[in-house]
């Protein structure tokens, strides 16, 4: 028997305004990546709105309910990490404190050591290491200029670290 999966398959209109979405918060090729064939999405309860998207039984990611935008998963960070080069959406923090950072710790921006030039504050990133390894998905709270300039102050808000959701 195959397992069941959560969710349900979205139609030709939900999956468009999926893919629109994708295309407008991150850029053209994030389509295929956050809104691929073979997706299942759940549904609020209550509003009766995409929650959800669901991937091979992982979250790609979140769509928010106060702005109808994406907040990235774990799922959704490694693909876009293997469907797309560095720095893409990618704020890249120095080896020594990357432990910390998969642990769901915030980056600071005196960790920086390079970021996709794009990046404002309040766009989803995903952080990695200097090998582009993924370490942590959050909401930078400073420009990518400023990341880079600064030596004190929260650069990223963490939301996941692959190492708390590993521990579940």
């Amino acid at each position: 028997m195959a397992p069941k999966t959560k969710g349900t398959k979205p139609d030709k209109w939900t999956k468009r305004q999926l893919r629109t979405i994708a295309q407008y918060q991150f850029g053209p090729e994030f389509a295929d990546i956050l809104a691929p064939e073979g997706i299942f999405v759940t549904f609020s309860k209550r509003t009766k709105k995409v929650r959800e998207i669901i991937y091979n039984d992982q979250r790609l990611a979140t769509l928010r309910p106060t702005d109808g935008a994406y907040s990235l998963g774990i799922a959704g960070a490694e693909r876009i990490v293997q469907e797309t080069k560095s720095p893409k959406r990618r704020v890249v923090v120095l080896t020594d404190i990357a432990e910390f950072i998969a642990d769901g710790r915030n980056v600071f921006a005196k960790h920086v050591v390079s970021v996709d030039p794009t990046i404002q504050p309040e766009d989803e990133v995903i952080i990695v290491s200097e090998e582009d390894k993924l370490l942590a998905v959050g909401r930078a709270k400073l420009s990518a200029e400023y990341m880079l300039a600064f030596q004190s102050g929260t650069a990223v808000k963490v939301r996941y670290g692959i190492k708390k959701l590993q521990k579940k």
